[in-house]
């Protein structure tokens, strides 16, 4: 049966059955697992269609996909492998099942938080992403003169426009609905439940309460006092609002649970409901609700305290906390207060200093494509179009972010860079607002007010950030040799195709043997291509015993370790050296039949920066038998607790046959320690 993306993500993270639950967000498939301590992420980010591989807490594990993601969310689920993932088990059963695992951490609380932000809005976003852009077109038109201002006061759009006008009010005006829903269903709550219960607060006869006899006006006519049976009910406008859907939800998500425990389970499906409704619409409508409305504006009206204070500091703050806010999930608040804002100020002034942001974001990801098609990377060029495509076409900054910025740590200052230099040009400005929530993308730059000045500060991030990644490159040294190696080996490997490998060692056989079997039938011999000698004096260690698990489960390749006993590393054969780390510590080979080798001098000797090691070649050169690569200082390394263990690994592998062991206990410099076959 043929691989498919699907298929390979499951295997490649311990299978079906590893599986507890599968959910994807705009770019992430989101998995909970049994056991993620014996994923192999190389393995995963090596799949075509995976643009990155996040780790998380908790036995969860995040896979980036990007703007393909349903579709290979879908895939999964249709493999007969997953038809049982999940049977019998209720999100609650899940969740009792991590807590069983014990504590997730110092920040479990706050972790959970976020998750509930993120789960809120992670189903919507498509549909506000579609309406953000019907926003832009309505600015274009009005820019362009083609409409008046289409969201200022008292101005009436020709029905054509008008009703343009509302496609994308549908969306924001009904929010409140749709993060009730989504935030009850994740807080264990029945979601419709918690629709219901906000949408009386949304109705017309809810609104109307505010004319009637003794009503009093307050915040600047923006909300009504009213006696209800004596009690004081604020009615307010709750269009857009995000806040108190998200506080009703909390409260009766403990609701439900408490209710659970105390109504037999024969007559829930009635009195839970009822209950629950009973309860929460008045504490909604009473508390909740205008708690939310003016707590969240007292947050925005703080952040408009700062931003009237020095535009400039505003705008430099913002779009440099960014890149620090969304891996930890720290900006889901800020969107809320974004949309807050335009409700009840009539426009933001956060969307365009995060333009900046978002913008040295996706050029950062424009310089890794630029470096990986030079550098013939077919992986990062394909991962990095991706990303940039999400980026510029949909504002969504997650594939860059955790496909390829995390990865790399030389973007993040690089990209920070990026980052300031828009926000000084926005800030200098006097800054940039939006009169509606958008994604920063190139198709919603007509939605900012000011389109000159933001245009040219996200232009000013991009090509900035870009530029610094061009000239500085995105790989530290030891992934640029691993990148380099790669490359080699692909190279190698496609020659080898053209013509015979030649032998590299000691050749043991140059073709297939035929031996009798028992009963007078000849049996194929595999071909031993070469053996390769020690390159160090020592006693040999099995691969499975190197201590170190990247080598011992031959995630970088297969071979052996030796336990030195003398302090001088040589060539096993004649080749190139590809990788010479100027710390001493690991040596990469392109031997002349095509076999890549890593010589790698202890483990975790990197940590040394090179102390007690002195290097005798450098990447290009010319190797033959017995060449010395590199002599170490066994006290240094001793001393500072490191094991001398020397795995000696064919990186590329599966060009060949197999790698097999040929020594046990002691050799010596050039002894025949590993013998490779062909396919």
């Amino acid at each position: 049966m043929a691989s498919s993306p699907a298929k390979d993500i499951i295997e490649s993270i311990g299978g079906a059955a590893n599986v507890v639950a599968l959910t994807h967000c705009a770019t992430r498939l989101r998995f909970t697992l049994k056991d993620a301590s014996g994923i192999d992420l190389p393995t995963v980010e090596g799949i075509p269609a995976v643009l990155g591989a996040v780790p998380q807490s908790g036995d969860r594990f995040q896979v980036v996909i990007g703007g393909a993601v349903e579709t290979v969310y879908n895939e999964i689920l249709a493999l007969p492998e997953m038809k049982k993932v999940g049977t019998g088990e209720s999100a609650d059963d899940i969740k009792a099942a991590e807590r069983a695992k014990g504590p997730r951490g110092k920040f479990a609380g706050l972790d959970t938080f976020f998750e509930v932000l993120s789960d809120s809005f992670r189903p919507i976003l498509g549909a506000l992403l579609g309406a953000s852009l019907f926003i832009t077109f309505m600015a274009l038109m009005a820019t362009l003169g083609v409409i008046p201002a289409w969201n200022a006061p008292g101005v009436t759009l020709e029905p054509g426009w008008a009703f343009i006008n509302l496609m994308w009010q549908g969306v924001f005006v009904f929010l409140p609905l749709m993060v009730a829903y989504n935030a009850s269903k994740r807080l264990g709550a029945d979601p419709w439940v918690g629709f219901g219960i906000m949408a009386v607060v949304m109705l017309p006869g809810f609104s109307a309460l505010a004319a009637s006899d003794g009503a009093q006006t307050v915040f600047d006519g923006k909300a009504a006092i009213v006696s209800i049976f004596g009690l004081p009910l604020t009615v307010t406008d709750y269009s857009s609002q995000v806040f108190p859907p998200l506080l009703m939800a909390a409260a009766l998500g403990l609701l439900t649970k408490g209710l659970k425990k105390i109504i037999p389970a024969s007559v829930q499906l009635i009195f839970v409901p009822f209950l629950s409704m009973l309860v929460m619409i008045p504490v909604t409508a009473f508390l909740i609700g205008p708690i939310g409305v003016f707590g969240g504006a007292a947050i925005g009206e703080f952040l408009k305290s700062i931003n009237d204070f020095s535009p400039l500091i505003f705008a430099i703050v913002i779009p440099l906390a960014y890149p620090f806010m969304v891996p930890l999930g720290l900006h889901w608040p800020l969107n809320a207060v974004m949309l807050l804002n335009i409700q009840s100020l009539g426009y933001d002034f956060i969307q365009g200093p995060m333009g900046a942001w978002n913008f040295a974001c996706f050029g950062a990801t424009a310089g890794v494509l630029f470096l990986a098609i030079r550098a013939k990377n077919s992986q990062m060029k394909q991962t990095a179009t991706g990303a940039l495509a999400a980026g510029l076409l949909g504002g969504i900054s997650e594939p860059s972010l955790y496909g390829i910025h995390l990865r790399f740590k030389r973007i993040y200052p690089r990209m920070l860079v990026g980052c300031l230099v828009g926000g000084v040009i926005i800030g200098l400005g006097g800054g940039v607002t939006t009169n509606a929530f958008v994604f920063t993308s190139l198709l919603t730059i007509p939605a900012f007010n000011n389109i000159p000045l933001y245009a040219l500060a996200v232009a000013a991030s991009f090509f900035t950030a870009m530029i610094l990644v061009i000239l500085s490159g995105y790989l530290s040294p030891e992934q640029k040799a691993e990148a380099a190696a790669q490359l080699a080996a692909d190279t190698a490997a496609e020659e080898a195709k053209h013509a015979p490998v030649a032998p590299v060692a000691a050749p043991v056989a140059a073709a297939a043997t035929a031996a009798p079997a028992a009963g007078g039938t000849a049996t194929m011999v595999a071909t031993v291509l070469a053996t390769i000698g020690s390159p160090v004096a020592g006693i040999v260690v099995p691969l499975a015993d190197v201590p170190d698990p990247v080598f011992s489960k031959g995630i970088v390749g297969l071979g052996v370790g030796v336990d030195p006993t003398e302090n001088t590393v040589y060539a096993p054969a004649a080749g190139k050296v590809l990788v010479a780390q100027p710390t001493g510590h690991a040596f990469g080979l392109m031997l002349d039949g095509g076999i890549e080798m890593l010589i790698h001098v202890g483990i975790d000797t990197v940590n040394l920066a090179g102390k007690g090691f002195d290097v005798k070649v450098k990447a290009g050169d010319r190797v033959e038998a017995g060449t010395p690569l590199v002599t170490f200082d066994r006290a240094v390394i001793e001393e500072a607790g490191y094991s001398l263990v020397t795995p000696v690994l064919v990186t590329n592998p599966k060009k060949f046959g197999s790698i097999d062991q040929a020594a046990s206990g002691q050799v010596s410099v050039g002894s025949p320690l590993l013998t490779v076959t062909a396919k």
